[in-house]
């Protein structure tokens, strides 16, 4: 039978309640410590939800012995100094995607897994879900031929609010990092690295960037075009142009699959999900713990340099610029 894990929340905002909702469904999941900047945020928290205990700061968190492992969802530009944290203290850390804020600090997380022996792995759900194993599986499986073209989207329409962290360009607010880097995933995971970049931003009167189209070129010809935006309302659909077929799905629905092979369709359809996906990726950290791995082989920390890596380009491009911290 698998160790029951005590989970530790770092940071006690919207996603972090996406994220506990689901962590209360496995049955290897103790919910044991929400942990805020203020004592009354965290024990409010946790009544909510049903944490055992509730901490004011993260360094009392990170000195309670019984945490096991902590997920950390405070606002990009504190990811470093929260997971470096976490890790000094031999705790387990699931980090809210981006994993950093850049190249620099995400190298510097990754070291620290390493110099204290702690498991670390980025926060991707998406790619845990059962839709993008099946499409990894037609990949796999149906002769398409080369994948030529790919197209992915992600938007929502967004009350604009200059005191959002969607819009705090002092948080790493703007649309890449938040929604962005789910259509830059996606071309990683199925073109890898690309070779040539242009993108298109528009500004908030913040500073921030609330939409950005990305072109991505590969030397073997292969493109990508790819959009996140806080201003329009749009399904998060992707779709991959074989040689010899296509597949299109949404990322977030329960919506079919749709696939063409040589002109002929097929619909596959998946049950209504009643979980969003955190769970399936909390589930795989506690799988690696059992095993007694340092990172995921799903998402190994090689997979969020590579991403961070193009994520800068895609900011250098932009001119995006996050103040005070080292853009690298």
């Amino acid at each position: 039978m698998s160790k029951i894990y005590n989970w530790a929340i770092l940071g006690c905002g919207h996603i972090a309640e996406k994220f506990s909702k689901e962590l209360k469904a496995l049955p290897n999941a103790n919910l044991y410590v929400a942990s805020a900047r203020k004592i009354a945020n965290a024990k409010k928290f946790s009544n909510k939800f049903g944490f055992e205990k509730a901490y004011g700061s993260y360094r009392e968190m990170v000195n309670d012995p019984k945490v096991d492992i902590v997920y950390i969802a405070t606002p990009h530009t504190f990811h470093l100094e929260h997971t470096l944290l976490c890790l000094k203290h031999k705790k387990a850390v699931l980090c809210e995607k981006a994993l950093a804020i850049n190249f620099k600090e995400v190298n510097l997380m990754i070291n620290a897994s390493k110099k204290n022996n702690t498991f670390l792995m980025e926060a991707f759900w998406v790619i845990f879900k059962p839709k993008f194993k099946k499409v990894l599986e037609i990949i796999e499986t149906e002769n398409l031929g080369k994948l030529k073209f790919v197209k992915s989207d992600f938007m929502f329409n967004a009350d604009f609010n200059p005191k959002k962290r969607l819009y705090d360009i002092n948080l790493g607010g703007g649309s890449l990092l938040d929604i962005g880097i789910y259509p830059v995933f996606t071309a990683l995971m199925f073109l890898g690295t690309p070779d040539e970049i242009k993108t298109i931003p528009h500004f908030s009167i913040t500073g921030s960037e609330e939409s950005i189209s990305m072109l991505f070129g590969y030397k073997d010809g292969a493109t990508a075009v790819l959009t996140s935006s806080f201003e329009a309302y749009k399904k998060n659909e992707t779709e991959l142009c074989f040689e010899k077929g296509i597949i299109k799905y949404n990322r977030v629905s329960n919506d079919p699959i749709v696939f063409i092979k040589n002109d002929i369709k097929q619909i596959i359809n998946f049950d209504s999900e009643k979980y969003f996906g955190y769970h399936l990726e909390a589930s795989h950290v506690m799988e690696c713990l059992d095993k007694g791995l340092k990172q995921s082989p799903i998402i190994p920390h090689s997979l969020s340099l590579n991403l961070m890596k193009i994520l800068y380009k895609v900011r250098k491009d932009a001119g995006i610029i996050y103040p005070n911290h080292d853009n690298i």
